[in-house]
């Protein structure tokens, strides 16, 4: 398995992992629009954050989309100045789920966090979404806080 940044390349699949967790969506049939072209443009602009896509690489380039996730390095005063990652839409092809590559996925990104210095790993996940807490608290994460959001709407 291959860990990396998303290219644009990547871009459908990727929005085919968040369009449908439950099935899988060929990629060929996305439409990316506009707004999903700033998004992206703007996540690899900024050096805080990095979307990354988990591959087979059994075709020697890793174009083979099995997962992702996005990662955003918070800076912050609260432990020792230690940055913060905060691990978002994380995704799994729906058919390949069950033999270890969301672990891997995640063992990766906290691998990539560690490296970058921060002390903490940190994400939310939707209430309803209970095999998702399940498998985030396999992996050694705690429920430690609530969460709140508020949409903030035009």
């Amino acid at each position: 398995m291959i860990l990396r940044e998303a290219t644009r390349q990547d871009l459908p699949a990727v929005l085919a992992l968040l369009g449908d967790e439950d099935t899988v969506l060929d990629p060929t049939t996305i439409t990316v629009g506009e707004a999903h072209e700033r998004a992206f443009a703007a996540i690899g602009a900024d050096p805080r954050n990095e979307m990354l896509v988990l591959t087979d690489g059994t075709d020697g380039t890793g174009t083979v989309v099995l997962g992702c996730l996005q990662l955003t390095y918070i800076p912050g005063l609260a432990r020792n100045g230690q940055e913060r990652a905060l691990v978002e839409a994380v995704r799994v092809r729906a058919d390949r789920r069950g033999a270890g590559l969301g672990a891997e996925l995640m063992r990766l990104a906290a691998e990539r966090a560690r490296e970058r210095g921060c002390g903490l790993i940190q994400l939310t996940s939707g209430k309803r979404r209970t095999a998702a807490h399940r498998f985030y608290e396999r992996l050694g994460f705690a429920r430690s806080h609530e969460g709140f959001k508020l949409r903030l709407e035009p």
